[in-house]
């Protein structure tokens, strides 16, 4: 059997060769669905979605409280004097295309295979590697405290500084402008995206097999396609002179790490040769074939019993037959 025939759900167009991968052994087939078993699933990991509620909570009182004002001088201001602008990318979109986006995708190769295992955890995976980016982003940013490069205009709007006895600030802008001017470090939009894409681009590697060793290079372009995008996210802060380049720098490599490790607690490294789908779906699959070997194994148990106990009449019927035999030649019978 071919593995084309052997990796489908449901009844599938032929552009599944792309999307889908190969197994050893039967399949779940189509039983498995949101409505069969996502109540059940979701049950099984309850506590991984309170946690999510409260990672939720903490993500709230991190973004209200006031980060720590490091001490800013007249000699500090020649690098934060550049101008106030507006964000290129809103703060309402990171969320679109970082969590509703994947999540469109996740959906997408559901209705093609009916895997409510692969829907659940790629969801559950991808909420966790934003919201874990997201608290240590604004945690980092509240304990840094870090001027933005427009920091002098958001402190002095009049152009008129003004500085204590030590030399620090003493600000007179508006306060949701001054306390916004301290958090530069790390990038919240460049963490958030490449938390959400990065997710999304391992997940796109695993479906469609890139690092199959088949030399489909073209694939790679899909793989790096969201990789591109949060870059550019994160080139965006640096021309708005909302962050520093190193302020970006740092948010996509912490929102990158926390994707991969939140990717592959779900699902196996897109290298591997099973990485096209999650490790509970591999659970069940075992599942599954334990539990319909278990009667062949019994038929197989009895059929050899009732060999072995044809096999010894038939060599008590011989023995008997022997000694009658030598009872006719010796004449007693």
């Amino acid at each position: 059997m071919g593995w084309r025939d052997m990796i489908s759900f449901c009844p599938t167009p032929n552009f599944r060769n792309m999307f889908q991968g190969r197994q050893d052994g039967a399949v779940i087939g189509c039983g498995h669905t949101i409505k069969s078993h996502g109540a059940e699933l979701a049950r099984n990991h309850k506590h991984d979605w309170l946690i999510l509620l409260l990672l939720v909570v903490i993500e709230i009182i991190l973004y209200v409280i006031h980060p720590f004002h490091r001490f800013v001088g007249v000699d500090m201001m020649t690098d934060l004097k550049y101008p106030m602008k507006d964000n290129t990318v809103p703060v309402w979109a990171v969320p679109l295309y970082a969590i509703l986006l994947p999540v469109a995708i996740f959906l997408f190769f559901y209705i093609r295979r009916k895997d409510v295992y692969d829907l659940h955890h790629s969801i559950l995976g991808l909420l966790f590697a934003v919201l874990i980016t997201a608290v240590l982003t604004d945690a980092i940013k509240d304990a840094v405290g870090r001027p933005r490069p427009d920091f002098f205009w958001r402190c002095f709007p009049d152009g008129i500084d003004e500085y204590d006895r030590w030399g620090n600030v003493v600000c007179h802008g508006k306060e949701g402008d001054i306390k916004e001017g301290h958090k530069s470090f790390p990038s919240g939009h460049t963490s958030w995206s490449f938390a959400g894409l990065g997710f999304l681009s391992l997940y796109l590697s695993g479906k469609i097999k890139a690092f199959d060793r088949r030399g489909h290079v073209a694939k790679l372009c899909i793989v790096f396609l969201p990789i591109l995008a949060a870059c550019l996210v994160g080139i965006s802060r640096v021309d708005d002179y909302w962050h520093h380049w190193q302020d970006v720098f740092a948010g996509g490599l912490l929102g990158l790490v926390v994707a991969t490790f939140c990717y592959l607690q779900f699902f196996p490294p897109p290298y591997d040769t099973e990485g096209w789908g999650p490790y509970a779906y591999f659970r069940v699959l075992e599942q599954i074939n334990s539990s319909n070997s278990r009667p062949a194994n019994a038929v197989g148990t009895a059929a050899q019993g009732v060999n072995q106990q044809m096999t010894s009449n038939s060599r008590v019927d011989d023995q008997i037959l022997s000694l009658t035999y030598d009872a006719m030649e010796s004449g007693k019978r």
